[in-house]
């Protein structure tokens, strides 16, 4: 238990250099200093303007975002008894960007329903994979190629909407890869509290996650409607995934890294593995944002490049450990 709690405290502080980092750091027409002092209200209003439109909004998103995709793939790894279950390789990113696309072309500058339109999207990518499941009673590695395919058609529609209207989205690269170069300000406001609600109804549901895992009929005997709350888990996922498209674009691996490397270090409930991934999926994703903005200043690079190539090799990684586990040759 001690354990536990230094293992937390740590993360508190590694998120909390990350956001001191992504404040402070950027390009030198505004010091340190200058900073600080807008931060109380000092300064000059092309200073303030900086921080509290441009600064402190995108550090909220990453933070948000970070940590809502952590606690999508801890909530999917868990429901479907599968590590490799992530929103990335699933599709349900891929699904949440179409229709945020969908809605940008319809609806263009109505930037409100972009997260209920990412959220269908997520939502029907994820009730489809559950029907999937549960009608032909696939295997876990079916789901995830499923998935996959799922994905790869949701991402070529995507390129089809931005190469008929590329004017549905601000930055395509960064869309498709994920980052918060074309960030809009009034996204981050209809986002975050969406975002806020799925955390803690995750951490409130959490002790459901340990029942499942003694299996349905245990779980059944002691009073908890696993259908119900399965149902209730893949709903937050889908919704924290979409709120965090909304704002990010595509972002991959995030969800899947992020809770296989907390069930590395944490071994006890589900509550604890799901702080955990809040408090290092935020900071996480902040540091890969942060260094996009300044390792080729004055260019940008997305944050999910830096994802991607971390990502990729870490499933490859994955993917061996669990055929020496199976002994497969």
């Amino acid at each position: 238990m001690k354990k536990d709690h230094k293992t937390k405290l740590l993360l508190s502080l590694i998120l909390v250099g990350a956001v001191s980092w992504a404040l402070f750091a950027g390009n030198g027409s505004i010091s340190p200093g200058e900073i600080l002092s807008a931060l109380f209200g000092y300064g000059d209003r092309v200073k303030k303007v900086i921080v509290f439109q441009l600064r402190i909004p995108r550090v909220l998103a990453a933070s948000a975002a970070g940590a809502a995709l952590s606690v999508s793939g801890y909530l999917l790894q868990k429901d479907l008894d599968n590590t490799l279950a992530s929103p990335g390789i699933l599709g349900i990113n891929n699904g949440a960007g179409l229709f945020v696309l969908l809605y940008a072309w319809f609806f263009p500058y109505r930037y409100g329903g972009k997260c209920i339109a990412a959220f269908l999207g997520a939502l029907l990518v994820t009730a489809f994979l559950y029907l999937l499941t549960a009608w032909t009673g696939m295997s876990k590695s079916s789901v995830v190629l499923s998935g996959v395919a799922v994905s790869a058609l949701c991402l070529s529609l995507v390129d089809v909407i931005i190469s008929l209207k590329p004017e549905t989205v601000a930055d395509r690269v960064a869309f498709q890869i994920g980052g918060f170069a074309s960030l809009n300000i009034s996204s981050v406001y209809f986002a975050v509290p969406l975002i806020a609600a799925g955390l803690v109804f995750a951490v409130l549901t959490a002790p459901s996650l340990d029942l499942m895992l003694l299996g349905d009929e245990v779980a059944s005997g002691l009073g908890l409607n696993v259908r119900r709350q399965r149902i209730c888990h893949i709903v937050c996922a889908a919704m924290l995934s979409g709120a965090a498209v909304s704002m990010c674009g595509i972002v991959g691996f995030l969800g899947l890294i992020v809770p296989n490397v907390v069930r590395i270090f944490h071994h006890g409930k589900s509550r604890g593995g799901i702080v955990s991934c809040i408090l290092l999926g935020a900071a996480f994703l902040l540091i890969c944002d942060t260094l996009g903005r300044i390792l080729v200043f004055p260019y940008e690079l997305p944050c999910g490049l830096f994802l991607s190539m971390i990502g990729a090799p870490f499933l490859v990684w994955m993917l061996a450990v669990k055929k020496k586990r199976l002994g497969i040759r």
